[in-house]
């Protein structure tokens, strides 16, 4: 029985040469050539509009292991035309970050999904890549004390630049040390995107805190657990925290925040 890494490459090059009999060499301004035995590209063909060589290609459509770069990975997607789950799809068989996965959705949710968020009991919320709060609930707000409709909608800036978050999260600069952790975790294939690194730059400039946190290189997981605020109508309020990617945008996250004496889900 093959392991479980031989048998991913061999579903990757089965994947490749799927998505390549389903491109034609028209669609690249290409001549159609003579004695076409298979339709789409040849293997030729599509090394060479990748720029890698057709040896090197050959071996990951066999399943061999070889290393490949984030770059061939895009530009093969872009040859081959594959959709954004497609694209998702053939990341995750390389095990490579998608370097463009930020820029690869529209910025509006899904229809429907920021109704899902209203209808969830607890206090729940949506983060893209950058941490910035795309949908929210009503328990969400209160327990935020208006923010994020009340401010700029991005929890990073929240957290390290509105005073307000020093007085309601507790243990407000663990917390915080954390979440630089977390947040470097989470962008790891997308350090040289325009936005994080804007984003970065002005944590850097207004937060101490953030700044030296960020110059540490600590990367955690954002596993969860238990998250208490000190509300200035309820008092002291406990959450556990649970975190889930969603399927139709695995850029985004959803957040929600149940009640401590909640069972578990």
């Amino acid at each position: 029985m093959p392991s479980d890494d031989t048998a991913r490459r061999r579903a990757l090059g089965a994947f490749l040469r799927s998505a390549r009999a389903r491109v034609g060499p028209a669609d690249h301004g290409l001549p159609p050539g003579v004695r076409r035995r298979t339709p789409g590209l040849r293997r030729e063909e599509l090394a060479q509009l990748c720029g890698i060589s057709v040896t090197w290609y050959t071996w990951i459509e066999q399943g061999r292991e070889v290393t490949v770069s984030a770059d061939v990975w895009v530009r093969l997607a872009q040859v081959l035309r594959l959709t954004r789950a497609e694209r998702h799809y053939l990341f995750s068989l390389a095990e490579c970050a998608d370097p463009d996965a930020g820029r690869l959705d529209v910025i509006a949710l899904p229809d429907g999904l920021a109704d899902c968020v209203d209808s969830i009991g607890c206090p729940a919320y949506i983060l893209d890549q950058a941490w910035n709060v795309l949908a929210w609930n009503a328990p969400l707000l209160h327990v935020f004390d208006g923010w994020p409709e009340r401010g700029r909608a991005n929890l990073l800036h929240y957290i390290f630049l509105e005073p307000a978050a020093r007085r309601l999260v507790v243990d407000w600069e663990e917390r915080a040390s954390r979440v630089v952790a977390e947040f470097r975790a989470d962008v790891a294939g997308h350090a040289s995107d325009p936005d994080i690194q804007r984003l970065v730059a002005e944590l850097q400039a207004g937060s101490a805190l953030f700044a030296q946190c960020w110059t540490r290189q600590a990367v955690v997981d954002r596993e969860g657990g238990l998250r208490e605020f000190q509300h200035p109508a309820d008092g002291r309020l406990s959450f556990r925290q649970f975190t889930f990617r969603l399927a139709i945008r695995p850029d985004c996250k959803l957040v929600m925040l149940l009640d401590s004496a909640s069972p578990a889900i």
